[in-house]
């Protein structure tokens, strides 16, 4: 399959602004896509050559493209930078150069998908001495035999800037108009329930993609869990008070909401994987958990869930997560971090034991396997604190322990519920003693002036549209925060500047902090059409990725939750 075709699809895709027919145009390109294909063609429309839980970089910035469009085409940096000064966009840049190139190939051949996708993962495998030699040779050689039309795409897959509006909403309905039933509302429900349900456990598209293709929606509905590949765990939805779930479901099970990491706990005979709630591997960085997890997980095979705190060992209460997050991020001297911060880990949910799939089965009858399969170690390895009760001041006693315990609140589980892969279910609730907050992914900031000129010190805030990946503007943010905290942002947000004019600046989206608010009004200001009032950095959440932050459906519902709906 010629790379051009996917070239000449990411044209038109960034040629129209309606989601539905850009569905159509996905889903046309699907179904011409042999099976074995199929998962690179979904990868590279989500501008990708990984699933997102490799956790791979290409490694490519915006100087070392230049430098590779210059090997290509003849043209000097300096002329390339005029061109992206007047473009925005490197992937237009080098399709002019290409266009007027000054070099001609005599070796010139057709690009194929296959050739594309394995160069482009090279780039994220090529380290130590010479590596950036070698990687500047391997993009200025695709962009040598690309066509121009080739070469836009390819640089800005390389430079993750793909700006075509498609992520996992579309893909998902392209995926059921390319391949599943869907003649009446009830097929194509169910279609869409099964793509959903497969992209939650396998965390990949492009896997979702082919099995589609080849098994339909029964193929889609018997995915299963597998050691090595995380899944899209289950989240809670903010509760106004414990008497408002009580009332409406009764007896309930009432857990500590621990301020820690959530881990994925995956064992399989000897050997043990450990996953954050962003998909993020960190099983070097934890060989305590690892250890405790093959000494107190009784079942050859199991998939469990809980919170990894760090404790102060002398009291027993947890440390800031600030602290667990050093251990989160380090790659060396780990030994030594496992001395210097201890942890705890509180199990609070099963997904599968020997090969069995329990995500169907109760809460309550998960928690009795757990319970089962755990040879708890108190304080260090054991299950999450609970108790089962539908009488209000019981479980406000409760509530008020956990917060004593410096705990963040509760978490509030229906007992009768199945697990929910990745969504914010009402069948699990949070109790916490502060207002709702938003993560959101900062998209620009302003140099201060006067005594903040140093500094970048107002930051543009976003949510997602989780359709076509587009982050949209929802504020502003630049009080609150200590010179200290404009130093740190300032330090983080400098490598991923993209443009600037005057002191405004674009950043990659990339940093997702936790912002509180005041209120959220409506407001033409802003992409996402709403605002928030005194937006306040509560901090940066280093255990999310831009992918995971809140929804503009999220920020939509919590306006109307307000009573300000119209």
């Amino acid at each position: 399959m010629e790379y051009l075709l996917l070239a000449e699809t990411y044209e038109r895709l960034e040629a129209v602004s309606s989601k539905l027919e850009k569905t159509r145009i996905v889903a046309e390109l699907l179904s011409k896509t042999p099976s074995e294909l199929l998962p690179k063609v979904v990868l590279l429309c989500l501008g990708r050559v990984f699933p997102p839980y490799y956790q791979l970089e290409l490694g490519v910035a915006t100087q070392m493209m230049i430098r590779a469009i210059s090997k290509a085409t003849g043209f000097s940096t300096n002329e390339i930078e005029e061109i992206f000064k007047k473009t925005g966009d490197l992937g237009l840049a080098g399709e002019k150069c290409l266009e007027k190139k000054k070099q001609v190939s005599l070796l010139k051949k057709k690009l194929t998908v296959d050739y594309v996708f394995e160069n482009l993962q090279k780039l994220a495998t090529i380290s130590g001495e010479g590596s950036q030699e070698k990687k500047l040779n391997l993009i200025a050689g695709l962009i040598t035999f690309a066509r121009p039309k080739e070469a836009r795409y390819i640089i800005r897959t390389i430079l993750g800037e793909l700006r075509m509006g498609v992520a996992e909403g579309i893909i998902r309905d392209a995926i059921v108009e390319a391949f599943l039933p869907k003649q009446t509302e009830e097929e194509k429900e169910n279609s869409v329930e099964a793509v959903d349900y497969a992209w939650n456990i396998l965390s990949d598209f492009g896997e979702v993609a082919k099995l589609a293709k080849e098994k339909g929606v029964k193929g889609l509905k018997q995915a299963k869990i597998e050691f090595g590949r995380p899944f899209q765990v289950m989240l809670g939805e903010k509760a106004e008070s414990i008497e408002e779930v009580v009332k409406k479901y009764g007896r309930i099970a009432a857990e500590y909401k621990y301020d820690g990491m959530r881990t994925i706990i995956e064992k399989k005979g000897k050997n043990v994987l450990l996953f954050t709630r962003r998909q993020e591997n960190v099983t070097n960085q934890f060989p305590d958990v690892v250890k405790l997890a093959l000494e107190c997980l009784k079942p050859e095979e199991c998939v469990v869930e809980g919170e990894t705190l760090a404790i102060d060992v002398k009291t027993g209460k947890p440390l800031p997560f600030q602290l667990l997050s050093q251990r989160i991020h380090r790659k060396y001297d780990v030994d030594k971090m496992v001395k210097e911060i201890p942890i705890q880990v509180n199990l609070f949910d099963i997904l599968s034991v020997d090969g069995e799939m329990l995500i169907k089965k109760s809460f309550k009858e998960r928690r009795k396997i757990l319970e089962k399969i755990v040879k708890p170690i108190p304080g260090k390895f054991q299950l999450s604190q609970q108790i089962i009760s539908d009488d209000v001041k019981e479980l406000e006693k409760f509530y008020k322990e956990a917060l004593e315990a410096k705990q963040e609140g509760l978490m509030l589980k229906i007992l009768d519920s199945p697990y929910v892969f990745g969504r914010h279910v009402g069948t699990m609730f949070k109790i916490k003693p502060i207002m709702e907050t938003l993560d959101l992914v900062i998209v620009g900031a302003t140099w201060g002036e006067g005594a903040r000129a140093k500094w970048l010190s107002s930051y543009v805030l976003a949510c997602r549209d989780p359709d076509t990946g587009e982050f949209l503007t929802c504020g502003m943010m630049g009080t609150g925060l200590t010179e200290e905290q404009f130093q740190l942002m300032t330090d983080v947000l400098k490598p991923l500047i993209i443009e600037e004019k005057g002191r405004e600046v674009k950043v990659r989206p990339s940093i997702v902090v936790e912002v509180g608010y005041q209120e959220i009004q409506k407001s033409p200001n802003y992409t996402s059409g709403m605002a928030l009032r005194f937006p306040k950095l509560i901090r940066i959440r280093e255990d999310r990725s831009p992918e995971d932050c809140d929804t503009i459906d999220r920020l939509k519902a919590l306006y109307e939750s307000q009573g300000k709906a119209g």
